[in-house]
């Protein structure tokens, strides 16, 4: 399941996934980064992986995949939030492929990732 982290930035969404994730959870995703998009022109976007990556299925890869294609030239920071150093790690190294910066964060450091993604700050 994928569900909406509430009291953002107005600057960013964000999503937190749980359990397993199905291509039907990202309409909610689909939906609010299209609003995003449309109302700033750019994509700030956060993931926190409450789960394994293992618990996403095929048709909710191909989702993730065709929402990063629809928005590719649109992204501009993304976090990925994850105690799995392979996550983690995956995530810095799709930065130099894709446009946009990537990050990986460790779940302690949600509200670091929150200020990153939002452009509160650099770091």
């Amino acid at each position: 399941m994928i569900v909406q982290i509430p009291d953002l930035p107005a600057s960013m969404v964000g999503f937190r996934s749980e359990g397993e994730v199905t291509k039907e959870d990202f309409e909610i995703v689909k939906l609010q980064v299209a609003n995003l998009v449309e109302k700033t022109g750019q994509l700030n976007y956060l993931l926190f992986l409450d789960n394994s990556p293992t618990d996403f299925t095929i048709g909710a890869w191909i989702q993730d995949a065709l929402l990063g294609i629809n928005h590719i030239t649109k992204w501009n920071r993304a976090a990925i939030i994850s105690d799995s150093e392979t996550v983690i790690n995956f995530t810095s190294v799709f930065s130099k492929v894709m446009p946009g910066e990537f990050r990986g964060y460790h779940k302690a450091d949600y509200q670091k990732a929150v200020d990153w993604v939002s452009g509160r700050s650099e770091d």
